[in-house]
Parts: C-alpha cells; structure tokens; sequence
C-alpha cells in the first residue's frame, strides 16, 4: 500500500489528525473485504458513528461474514467480498442466534495447533450491537424486505450498578507511587529499566490518578498540549471535542520534572516524535499497549498481586472518580471532569461553577500527600507521639 501523507489545516496535533487516518485506513481495508453491495452501510457509518466505533462495527461485521463463509452453507462464495445479497436474504434472527452461541466457544486451526476462543456476555452483545446496525440500515435501505433485529435473543449483561467497581483505594495509590518514586516492590530486571523512566512512569500515573485520562488522552498527549504559564493543559475527547485540564501542583511537578530531568532532548529524536510528551527507550511516542503494561506493574505491587493482574488505565480512572467522590465533590462535578458519556445535564451544572475543575482538582495532590506520609515515616516514635498530642489539644 502507497504511504499516505497527511495536510493538517485544522487547529489539532499532527498525532491527533494521524490516529483518525490509522482508523479511517483499516476501516477502509476491512470494508474492501466486504460485498461491494454494502456500500451504503459503509456510507451511514461515515457519517453518523466515531471512527473507532465504526472500525469496531465492521470488525464484528466482517467476523460474521468469515463465519457465514467458514462454518455454514448459506453462501457458496470462497471469499467474505463475494456473498451475495441474495444468499444474505436467507439469513433469519435464529440464524444469527446461533452465530452468536456459536461464539460463546470456538475453535480456530492455525497450522499444527487447534486455538480455542472464548467470549463472555459482554463481547456477545457488542456483536449483538454491530449486526442489529447492519440488519436495522439495510432494511432502511431497502435491501432487506424484513427487520429481523426484533428476533435476536436478548444478552444478559450486568447494568452499571451491578458491576463492582475496581479501584484503588488511598492507602494503594500511595503504595504505588512509593514503589514509582523508589523501585521498591520492583524485581531487579524491571529496576533496571525503572532507572530510566522512574519520572516518566511517576507522570504518567499521576495525570491518570489526578484527572481519570482515558488511555488515548493520555497517550496523544504532546510537550506542546502544557501551557506552564497559564497552569493549564489541552486534551483531545472522543468526537474530536477539546478540553483544557488545569495543572495542580503534583502534576505540574512530575511533568517538570520528567521534562527536565528524563525525556531526550529533541536533537535525539526522529522529527515525527519531537513533540510526543511520554517516549519509549526507543525514543517513539510510547503505544496503549506500553503505557498498560506500565499501569499494570505498578498497581500489582499496589495489591500485592501478579504483573498479570494488575489494573488496566480504565481502572486509574475509576480510581480517580472514586477518590474525587470520596473527597465529597459533586458526582455531577466529576462527571464532567471524566467526560462521561452521559453528560448532557451534568455539563449544564457545571457550568454554574466557574472553576470546577480547578477546584476539583485541588484536593487530589498526591504526590504532597505521599511525600507527608513519608516525612511522618522516619519520624522517631516520640516525635509522632508529639505530634498526635499536639493534633488532640
């Protein structure tokens, strides 16, 4: 495939504008690999879905058509792009019912080896979700005499307020970032490499503790996105929106400090990385996979778990909600500071309050609160007996 060269007239960073193309370019290749016939459905998905929900959709898509290809007989074509519209007619919502039982537990042969695949309710209704899209637009479009989306079976999936909310708790987040600002807890192989990204490691948890950042927020983020002066930072939301984070003191400090102190000078880097915030000791802009299995390790020495185990960014974000709430702020309040999808009456509140999230933000110094701990650590037993007398009076 040719390289492809991007123009940015818009007001957004160079990565911003590229991740879109990377989206945009493996949804364009799935969708060549998908009946021709489609073509208005790749239409309606432009125009009406995010570019990652879009490539999700067809992703599932196009796993239903491997199946159709692969597993049944309701289409004599060798290839996903040569079902035709005809053989896809035939296909009823019992047919689909059975696809989607049928994904509860597969097997895949590759070479030698025979893989089985397992998927839970949760990615069972995402398929769920992707046909009904499908089925509902062709039927719209007049392909389909019959919308058979009524018909698939309902997927049980636990509502918001059943799920347990995994989080860290205070004394875990201090926990980790002792083990961030010291090595301990670390093996002497991952101290190893701890020597080198100690303050970028330290920054990155703390912009995930402080502001509950989604993994893609925070790892576009750009030296460019801070404005030290103004004591404020720029981030990019889902469906292209904007918003400029204030910078407490904890996070204007590691961020400084891993500027500083740590990241390469710009002569080092390739041009295309220069103005990445959080580089890998390869001197690239560090991938989602990296910045998780960085989260992972260090909040697995918080739980006193395996690497495996660990938490996932998601999980720093609920912390950050947790803790914020916690702290008595208004769940509207922080609502707005996650950019939650259902925010439509809670950004109208916080409106109200002119500097919500600076205020919010206030309360959530942890590396203050971690260095305080460690100050009172060393203390002599008469001297923190002191001090208790001292708090009691």
């Amino acid at each position: 495939m040719q390289p492809v060269k991007i123009h940015n007239k818009t007001d957004r960073p160079d990565n911003v504008v590229e991740k879109e193309k990377e989206l945009f370019l493996e949804s364009e290749r799935i969708e060549n690999e998908l009946p021709q016939w489609m073509r208005g459905f790749f239409i309606y998905l432009r125009g009406n879905v995010l570019p990652a929900t879009q490539l999700a959709y067809l992703q599932d898509i196009h796993f239903f058509f491997l199946y159709l290809v692969n597993v049944t007989d309701f289409t004599k074509a060798e290839d996903t792009s040569k079902v035709t519209l005809e053989e896809f007619r035939q296909i009823r919502a019992q047919d689909v019912n059975e696809f989607l039982n049928w994904c509860r537990q597969y097997k895949v042969q590759h070479g030698d080896h025979v893989y089985i695949y397992e998927n839970g309710n949760y990615t069972l209704a995402r398929k769920k979700s992707s046909l009904s899209v499908l089925f509902k637009q062709l039927y719209r479009d007049g392909l389909l005499e019959k919308n058979i989306t009524d018909g698939f079976n309902p997927i049980r999936v636990q509502k918001a307020g059943e799920r347990e909310v995994k989080a860290l708790n205070d004394d875990e987040v201090m926990i980790m970032l002792d083990a961030v600002t010291t090595g301990e807890g670390l093996t002497n192989h991952e101290k190893s490499y701890w020597e080198k990204t100690k303050k970028r490691d330290k920054a990155i948890l703390v912009l995930f503790l402080t502001y509950g950042l989604r993994l893609s927020e925070l790892q576009q983020l750009n030296v460019s996105s801070f404005n030290f002066d103004r004591g404020e930072f720029k981030i990019y939301r889902k469906r292209g929106k904007e918003s400029v984070m204030p910078l407490n003191r904890s996070a204007e400090e590691v961020i400084k400090e891993y500027l500083n102190e740590e990241r390469p000078d710009d002569e080092l880097l390739n041009e295309e990385d220069r103005d990445a915030l959080f580089l890998s000791l390869q001197n690239h802009r560090m991938t989602g996979r990296q910045i998780r299995s960085c989260v992972k390790k260090y909040t697995s020495i918080a739980m006193h778990t395996s690497r495996r185990t660990g938490y996932s960014p998601h999980k720093l974000r609920a912390t950050a909600a947790t803790s914020l709430i916690g702290r008595g702020n208004s769940i509207y309040d922080v609502a707005a500071l996650l950019d939650h999808d259902q925010v439509t009456t809670t950004q109208l509140y916080a409106r109200r309050k002119e500097h919500v999230r600076r205020d919010l933000v206030k309360g959530m110094e942890w590396e203050e609160e971690r260095k305080e701990s460690e100050e009172y650590a060393h203390k002599t037993d008469e001297q923190q007996l002191i001090d208790s007398d001292r708090y009691n009076r």
